[in-house]
């Protein structure tokens, strides 16, 4: 029996980095060694006392419905975090419960933008963002990085050239994945200004916000104006360890935070009872183990670099944020005579059991892209075995 679909399923992408593992793990079945640099997910445990919330709240029934837009101690407690670390006056009714951050994204299109309206992208970014933005029938206008001596910086002049009557939204991922660009103070300060000149909404995804190696993480919502038209992507999954709980929220201004909580009685309800007090006890627990995290991926960021940029033809700066390295393997692609980035991804796969993604797993490439890159997560694999892995990689090389 054939099917037909509805015309939008042809618009709805995926993210791809989920092959590359399934393509990994096949490989690992047949006895062979696999490194795991592909997914950023982590190998390191949820907090006990968070673990010990959820338990709790098991035995004591929180395993029924719950508020729409989540549980008032868990909105109270998530206001009253993002109002101290963003300094913003916010409130539980800014706050709207989710399960994990990518929700936001999907329900943040659907508050905000019709079909055929103009949405700014980050590319390469986070895939979800095209796909959505294809399947609710907006138009995707991405926007690119420049690779500096430091690590990647916005192309803010890309951003501008393309804003028309038409543009009505701007998705910002300051600590950047896959990049892990981070902008400076000049470089956040003038896309602020873009948006405010040109009326956009903004959709600031901080996933990565707590995953900083050094200084003090900001927010596009620091600067005047931005608070009323910005809603922030917020998931626990990075800081706490806790990618497979799928709790995130929407943080933002009260009559949007509502209509993303009206998705939320047509999509699923609620946000798992339990989860939700798992994450008051995240929040308000001790940060210890947040700090050692850190700690953990500190040590395995300085590892890694120090083996890339020993390889031929291979360069990656020193990023102070997320657990992704970009690295530019133009030069080790010619070296080998490999003109295709996913071709040289699997060269090294089955040579080595280097599993990596590469640039064209984070959107579609730009016009005039010429250099070729790959992102490694250390997320999920420990410090002796990306020594063996990247040793491994480096002898291929040669």
């Amino acid at each position: 029996m054939s099917f037909i679909f509805a015309e939008r399923t042809k618009h709805l992408g995926t993210e791809t980095a989920f092959a590359v593992g399934a393509e990994a793990a096949q490989l690992a079945s047949t006895g062979t060694r696999v490194y795991p640099f592909h997914l950023g997910d982590l190998n390191i445990p949820t907090p006990d006392n968070i673990v010990e919330a959820a338990k709790r709240a098991i035995s004591d029934g929180k395993t029924g419905y719950c508020p729409t837009p989540g549980i008032l101690p868990l909105r109270e407690a998530l206001a009253e975090d993002i109002s101290k670390t963003r300094n913003l006056p916010l409130e539980a009714c800014n706050v709207s419960i989710q399960t994990g951050g990518k929700p936001v994204i999907g329900k943040f299109l659907m508050s905000l933008m019709n079909p055929g309206d103009e949405v700014l992208y980050p590319n390469p970014g986070f895939p979800i963002y095209e796909s959505m933005i294809n399947f609710h029938e907006g138009i995707g206008r991405p926007y690119g990085f420049s690779e500096t001596k430091y690590g990647f910086a916005l192309d803010l002049d890309a951003i501008e050239r393309q804003i028309s009557p038409k543009t009505r939204l701007l998705i910002y991922n300051n600590y950047h994945n896959p990049t892990s660009a981070e902008s400076d103070e000049g470089e956040m300060k003038r896309l602020a200004e873009i948006c405010l000149k040109h009326n956009l909404y903004v959709l600031s995804d901080e996933a990565y916000f707590d995953i900083l190696y050094d200084g003090e993480a900001k927010s596009i919502t620091r600067f005047p104006g931005l608070p009323e038209r910005t809603v922030i992507l917020y998931t626990f999954s990075k800081k706490f360890a806790m990618t497979g709980w799928r709790l995130g929220a929407a943080i933002g201004p009260e009559k949007i935070i509502e209509t993303i909580s009206r998705f939320n009685v047509n999509d699923e309800s609620c946000t798992n009872h339990f989860v939700q007090w798992a994450g008051v006890a995240a929040i308000k627990g001790p940060q210890d183990a947040h700090a050692k995290m850190l700690d953990t991926l500190k040590e395995r960021r300085d590892t890694a670099i120090r083996i890339l940029n020993q390889m031929n033809g291979v360069s990656v700066g020193k990023p102070n944020s997320t657990f992704y390295l970009f690295a530019n393997v133009t030069e080790a692609m010619k070296g080998l005579g490999i003109q295709n980035v996913e071709d040289f991804r699997k060269h090294i796969l089955y040579k080595t059991g280097v599993s990596f993604t590469t640039r064209n797993h984070f959107g579609t490439p730009l016009p005039g892209e010429t250099q070729k890159y790959i992102r490694l997560a250390y997320s999920g694999i420990n410090t002796p075995e990306i020594m063996e892995g990247l040793e491994k990689m480096m002898e291929v090389l040669g």
